[in-house]
């Protein structure tokens, strides 16, 4: 049984969860260090050594082969004599075209102990190697993070809008904007308030991906953003959120992400005083 299967009585405005301590530790421990893991893989966000805006005019780049441009047929690279690609597992030279790339998506090219991201962020064309033996990912000690508390598990309902609604986001580089279709809120209770999250689709089919701040985001939380998954919502909208599971997103790490903000009603007023803290590499926290 999870964890997170029963639950009693409210205590403090929050939703009480009826678990064993070290299980609960332990799960989370679990989780964390997986979460963690898979930032710091071999080509992982912690390995990108640039981030590189693509024009119609031919560019080159540090850490990156051959000239780089984009335009109506899309991402081109013309490699230098002698120099290949690994492109869908076929061998690439001379000039290659990658084609048009939608927005959110991205095709990854070998060169030899480097992957070259070849994407689209907020409508614009980018390039991005990564590299495992980048000095981010080489010193990461794991990220800072509150320590697990079922206090911090509420049930919530989540509430279908009549139509998905057109959501555009600032991001963590200055001027960029991304817009996703958000399918619904969630509303949950917290030190005896009643508060809402804008929605949008997760990864997983039917699971919510919430971004929001709240009063510690830039005192002990990354200032920018931090998310929260919810699993799939029960057939009478119940969810669970387990804030103790917040994450920092990749732009809390690195100036080479291209992280969404929050829409500006998921400022939370309370402190969340759970999930990942800032991280080791923004700086010490207190």
């Amino acid at each position: 049984m999870s964890v997170h299967d029963t639950t009693r009585a409210p205590e403090a405005g929050r939703e009480a969860v009826d678990v064993d301590p070290e299980l609960f530790a332990a799960e989370w421990e679990k989780w964390h260090q997986g979460k963690d893991a898979r930032l710091a893989a071999e080509h992982g966000f912690l390995a990108i050594t640039g981030l590189h805006w693509l024009s119609t005019e031919p560019q080159t780049f540090p850490g990156t082969p051959g000239t780089w441009s984009t335009g109506p047929e899309g991402v081109v690279v013309e490699l230098d004599e002698g120099t290949e690609l690994v492109v869908d597992g076929h061998v690439v030279r001379g000039r290659h075209l990658f084609g048009v790339i939608p927005e959110r998506s991205g095709i990854d090219a070998v060169w030899g102990d480097t992957v070259l991201e070849v994407a689209k962020r907020g409508g614009n064309d980018i390039v991005r190697p990564r590299n495992p033996a980048h000095p981010l990912r080489a010193d990461f000690k794991g990220t800072p993070a509150y320590e697990p508390d079922p206090r911090w598990v509420v049930t919530g309902r989540y509430e279908t809008f009549d139509e998905p609604r057109p959501t555009t986001v600032g991001a963590s580089v200055e001027g960029l904007q991304h817009v996703y279709d958000a399918p619904g809120r969630v509303v949950f209770r917290l030190d005896g308030q009643e508060l809402s999250l804008t929605a949008f689709n997760g990864h997983a089919p039917g699971s919510l991906t919430l971004l929001f701040t709240d009063a510690t985001s830039g005192v002990t939380t990354y200032a920018a953003n931090r998310n929260l998954t919810v699993e799939t919502p029960g057939p009478d909208g119940t969810v669970v959120l387990d804030f103790n599971r917040a994450t920092n997103l990749p732009c809390a790490y690195t100036d080479f992400a291209t992280c969404p903000l929050p829409p500006a009603e998921n400022r939370l007023p309370v402190a969340v005083e759970a999930g990942e803290r800032i991280p080791h590499e923004r700086g010490p926290v207190d």
